[in-house]
């Protein structure tokens, strides 16, 4: 990476500056995840952990064939899950319960300690989900954005070794995910992620492999900056072996930016919610 300047890096990822219509993005996940809680059988604020945000939402499908885990975005250091209650709503139509989480952000805990809160909710939901209605025979982990970086930490973590079976989870999606993350030693808000090149190295899913050999589907809209591109070709060639058998590439969504593609993921006809339902 060291051939990337730093000028470029910023331009790259700095993500608000690339896309200046991200507030009104921000605006309609808020407002349709409103309506979203408002329609749903929803358990909001759920305990799975003892940091200060480890909480989740709870989404109970009727008959359910299984669950999705969804990891929001927003660099490790913002956002929320209240912001993304609106995946809900066509994964809860098709029998498929969702649980949307929340973890402690950067600075106040490192990436390596988010990426085992998202473990502990992992197991959490696996003990405890059918007492909330929620079947976790088949469990899908799902994140946009840093949610997508920590969707494939799951899938490259050994489960079997922290007392789950070793095929805890059965599918993943990570939409306009990071799986380098080395690049970011180099920008900016770097002031709050505290990356060095080794702790970059540490948790990059690229540097990884995945233990079991699960579907994953990898999506990003087909108007994100040219790293975000790479970023999900990278992970695409890097693990061969998690490539759902109905695509032979990642899914670029026509006529989508870094922040407008998530919201497919609250339209049942759209391509990200079907192949996410392929999963199940």
């Amino acid at each position: 990476m060291s051939a990337l300047s730093a000028d470029f890096v910023e331009r790259e990822y700095n993500l608000r500056a690339a896309f200046p219509d991200h507030a009104q993005w921000f605006a309609r996940w808020a407002a349709d995840s409103a309506v979203a809680r408002s329609r749903l059988d929803a358990r909001l604020d759920v305990r799975y952990g003892n940091g200060p945000k480890q909480t989740m939402d709870l989404f109970p499908a009727a008959n359910p064939r299984g669950t999705v885990l969804f990891i929001h975005g927003g660099y490790w250091r913002a956002l929320d899950k209240s912001d993304h209650s609106f995946v809900a709503p066509p994964l809860v139509a098709a029998s498929v319960g969702v649980a949307v989480m929340n973890y402690d952000l950067c600075p106040a805990v490192g990436i390596a300690q988010i990426v085992d809160e998202c473990r502990e909710a992992v197991a959490w939901l696996r003990r405890e989900g059918p007492g909330h209605g929620l079947s976790v025979e088949r469990l899908v982990v799902s994140g946009h954005s840093a949610g997508g970086h920590l969707a494939a930490m799951l899938v490259a973590t050994d489960w079997h070794a922290r007392g789950q079976a070793a095929d805890a989870i059965t599918g993943a999606v990570a939409v306009s995910g990071l799986f380098d993350l080395e690049p970011l030693v180099h920008v900016s808000f770097n002031t709050d992620l505290r990356l060095d090149a080794g702790r970059a190295y540490m948790v990059s899913p690229v540097h990884l492999q995945p233990r079991v050999p699960i579907p994953m589907l990898i999506a990003a809209g087909a108007q994100e900056t040219s790293e975000f591109i790479r970023q999900s070709w990278l992970l695409w060639e890097c693990w061969p072996a998690c490539h759902p058998p109905t695509r032979r590439a990642p899914l670029f969504v026509a006529e989508r930016h870094h922040f407008s593609v998530l919201v497919d993921l609250g339209d049942p006809e759209s391509d990200l919610v079907q192949h996410t339902l392929a999963l199940f």
